[in-house]
């Protein structure tokens, strides 16, 4: 922006008397089309670098999950776009500028750098006993295994006996089959954003591994360790085996559920169910949670834990405290009858016992649910299921006791590990506890009374249910979508409020795209749960009968702390439900490569383009060069009239009656047919970008300036006085003329009123994909507090309808994109009628009643004038995307 400006500050328009021929006009003409031609595929390169980094720019600052796809697929598009504008640029001004090449080349040459980083395994041993294993090994065993190792080596608590396959195992096992090549290969050939193409993409990768054969010293290491456990265990022991990737389970990551884990697995079993859980890096909820993580694939060696299965007479989950309020330090037990796969998967409903930690501890809440089922392993028969619990189904699966203890457990691992814990359990037959995992607990700062609701507050005719247990806290409001078949995942549209029967964690594939979940079964310890929460994701879990009383489509709100679903968008409940989801890739591995990554791509240096370091060898980044390029080629595009002796028949004066001078320069079909002479008609114009703004211009008279009082009056004179850029009369890269630069669909405005500098850049067709609108406003008499205070003024306003505004000192940008003609029309008048009444704004912006005056008028006259209405008024289009 102001690019323009300064370029139409140097033109020159000198009346030329030279004669042509019909074939010389012809052959200018076609010269002016081919540049012409190359200064669109420019502009259009160069709205898409910039659309890119702004992509770029987005994903660092806000909640979009991306992936090393995003960054990697990102960071060739705007190579090869920024590219382009160079190549078009030379086209333009043939060996002017080839320095840019050596500095494009420069600069990839550090991004190229930056996508290269990964890391690398440091374990020594294939397969590594629990009596060796504690924190200091998680790169070679995982965090999962490591926190078990720690457990049982250094607080030497009672845990399984086992040995885990290590990250070393993973890598000898990859490249004996060169198998993270061709993974990268298929990885980076699909559309990872469409669920029908991960699906089989995901298929696919896991069968590649499940078919690979293990290297013999693998297998070797593997059933030597198995043998080594059968003299601690007993011959023909049964082991369950557990994902312990690297970096799972870290503070801010839980990757609960993603990966497989196998009971009851036999010695001729082990190894195919050591490929199948190597394959599981690759399901479909985990390739998804990586993604939306910011996790790099490269980065997740996958060991494995195997340990003596437990025939469990009961097991269960404690939180060392309550996973959805942050201030609540009671400890959370949930348990079953059988093993803890029940309480996780949620396919169980499990009972509840809240303790108090204050000495002597004392259980405050015991919530016993009817447990028809439990979830068994049968040794002998290598198998495992669900049965029916029998006449124990309504008992508590726990005594006062047993209770007591898990509580004391998990407030030892609490203190030992320094944060709030989550802690997988089983008791045998005997009564003897068993820790099978331990990890830190994700925590959410909802709960008691934050926006709990009473039926006052909500009219009782909206509710639609009530019931069930909060899994995740917040309200949110979104089209029910119910999910009755796996295949019906693949259509699960955006912001839709999941509905389905089991909280299973094969859904978590969905919860970047979820605005809330309602199922009928599950608890708050099950992993969809702890992904939910991780997410900021609104979730009840248990609500009865939800997938058959809510019907598909239907708006509702879902308010997860209040247990209650209503009908439609209830926006008092929507407003107190806090501030947006946070920012989940922060600090993750992918999201520290793109932060690299744009430092080469997104800042700006080169700002002056009259400064003396306003040059190729000066650009540091790929933004650098778009700004440069984009100015020098608006330079070269309208140098071509004067080089050509052609300048008089490039721009024209409009005929019009609005006293000023404004000048029209038709590119190639702004005009509805060629005129001669100096001057145009407004009947003339077809372009749709201007004429919309000239819609906007005169759709209001301007009343003049606003009355001025001594202190505004001597503002605008002091600055005047000591600022030689505000003095008509000295030379200025700006004239006080005003600009069209237009064709059918394309119009650059540069403007000059008074002391105030505008420029628009606007692209206007059929596809709402590559409409756009650039502002840019600045400048103004009075000194710089109230010339900042109006660019606030003008900001505020834009905002309010729609646009994306960025105040820069006493500067306004703003830019709105996506939409169709009609809208963008509607924009542009807008646009056209802010240029003509905000001038002279700043000097009365010190006097609060004068600005609210003037901005209430504004904003009364753009609905007058305009269908425009303002994003409070939920006008704007929700499939459009603002930049």
């Amino acid at each position: 922006m102001g690019i323009l400006a300064n370029l139409f500050g140097r033109l020159s328009f000198k009346s030329r008397k030279d004669k042509f021929s019909p074939a010389d006009i012809e052959e200018l003409r076609t010269a002016f089309k081919d540049r012409y031609h190359n200064f669109k595929v420019l502009l259009a390169a160069n709205n898409k670098a910039l659309e890119i980094m702004a992509e770029m720019e987005e994903a660092l600052r806000g909640n979009r999950p991306f992936g090393m796809s995003f960054v990697r697929a990102n960071c060739t598009a705007v190579s090869v776009n920024v590219f382009r504008i160079v190549k078009n640029l030379d086209q333009l001004a043939p060996g002017k500028y080839r320095d840019l090449f050596d500095k494009f080349k420069e600069i990839q040459d550090h991004i190229n750098l930056a996508l290269s980083q990964r890391k690398q395994p440091k374990a020594e041993r294939l397969v590594l006993p629990f009596e060796e294993i504690d924190m200091n090994m998680a790169d070679q065993v995982g965090s999962k295994m490591a926190n078990l190792g720690e457990v049982m080596n250094r607080l030497e608590l009672r845990v399984p006996p086992g040995f885990v396959i290590s990250s070393l195992a993973y890598q000898r096992f990859f490249e004996h089959n060169d198998l993270q090549t061709e993974i990268d290969r298929r990885l980076q050939t699909s559309e990872v954003d469409q669920l029908d193409e991960l699906y089989s993409l995901s298929a696919d990768i896991q069968q590649l591994i499940i078919r690979a054969t293990l290297p013999r010293d693998l297998e070797q290491a593997i059933m030597d360790a198995y043998r080594e456990l059968e003299t601690k265990a007993g011959s023909e022991v049964k082991v369950s085996m557990r994902s312990s990737a690297l970096g799972e389970d870290l503070a801010g990551a839980s990757f609960a559920g993603q990966y497989r884990s196998e009971l009851n697995v036999s010695f001729d079993d082990i190894l195919d169910a050591y490929k199948e859980i190597v394959a599981s890096k690759y399901s479909l909820q985990a390739i998804a949670y990586r993604l939306n993580r910011g996790i790099l694939d490269e980065d997740i060696a996958m060991c494995v834990g195997c340990m003596v299965m437990v025939n469990a007479a009961a097991g269960g989950v404690t939180y060392s405290r309550n996973p959805l309020n942050i201030r609540d330090d009671s400890v959370f037990i949930n348990a079953v009858w059988g093993l803890p796969k029940s309480v996780v998967d949620g396919s169980v409903a499990a009972d509840l016992f809240v303790i108090s930690r204050e000495e002597p501890m004392s259980i405050l809440q015991r919530d016993i649910k009817t447990k028809e089922q439990r979830f068994v392993c049968y040794p002998e028969e290598g198998v495992c299921r669900l049965d029916v619990t029998g006449e124990k189904s309504r008992d508590p699966s726990l005594d006062d006791i047993q209770i007591l203890e898990l509580t004391r457990i998990a407030l030892r691992l609490e203190d030992y590990y320094g944060s709030p814990q989550d802690v997988e359990w089983a008791i045998d037959q005997e009564g003897l506890i068993f820790v099978l995992q331990c990890r830190p607990l994700k925590q959410t700062e909802g709960g008691d009374g934050g926006y709990r609701t009473s039926m006052s507050d909500v009219s009782r005719d909206l509710v639609i249910l009530q019931g069930g247990a909060t899994a995740s806290s917040g309200v949110a409001c979104g089209p029910a979508y119910l999910l009755v078949k796996h295949s019906d995942a693949l259509k699960f549209p955006q912001g839709a409020v999941l509905v389905t029967a089991q909280a299973l964690p094969r859904w978590a594939a969905l919860l970047n795209r979820a605005a809330a979940v309602v199922t009928e079964q599950g608890s708050a310890a099950g992993h969809l749960a702890n992904v939910a929460r991780e997410f900021g994701v609104p979730a009840i879990f248990g609500a009865p009968s939800a997938t058959r009383v809510l019907l598909h489509d239907e708006l509702v709100t879902v308010d997860a702390d209040g247990l209650t679903l209503y009908r439609g968008c209830v926006e008092s409940l929507l407003a107190k439900s806090g501030e947006g989801r946070k920012n989940l890739m922060e600090g993750s591995p992918v999201y520290e490569i793109l932060r690299d990554v744009t430092q080469h791509i997104v800042p700006l240096h080169l700002l002056d383009p009259d400064a003396s370091d306003f040059k190729p060898k000066k650009c540091r980044t790929l933004h650098d060069i778009t700004r440069f390029c984009h100015e020098k080629s608006v330079k070269e595009m309208f140098s071509f009239g004067k080089e050509h002796h052609f300048s008089e028949r490039a721009s024209k004066q409009l005929v019009c009656d609005v006293k000023m001078l404004w000048w029209i320069i038709n590119l190639d079909d702004g005009f509805r047919e060629d005129v001669p002479g100096k001057y145009v008609n407004l009947d003339n114009i077809v372009s749709i970008p201007m004429l919309a703004l000239w819609e906007g211009i005169v759709a209001i008279p301007w009343e003049g300036p606003p009355p001025v009082d001594t202190r505004g009056f001597m503002s605008v004179l002091l600055e005047a006085s000591s600022n030689p850029a505000l003095d008509p009369s000295m030379p200025s890269v700006y004239l006080n003329r005003n600009y069209f630069m237009i064709s059918r669909n394309f119009c650059s405005l540069t403007s000059r009123f008074g002391f105030h500098f505008c420029t628009i850049e606007t692209l206007v067709g059929e596809r709402p994909s590559e409409n756009y609108i650039s502002f840019s406003f600045k400048g103004g008499a009075a000194d710089y507090q109230r010339r900042l205070r109006r660019a606030v003024f003008v900001s505020s306003i834009l905002e309010e309808f729609g646009f994306r505004v960025e105040v820069k000192e006493d500067g306004v940008l703003a830019r709105i994109e996506g939409f169709d003609e009609t809208i963008m029309k509607e924009k542009l008048k807008l646009l056209g009628y802010l240029l003509m009444h905000t001038r002279q704004l700043d000097m009365i912006m010190s006097n609060d009643a004068a600005y609210n005056h003037h901005r209430n008028k504004i904003v009364s006259d753009i609905h007058a004038i305009s269908e425009c209405r303002s994003v409070q008024q939920n006008d704007h289009n929700p499939d459009a995307s603002f930049r």
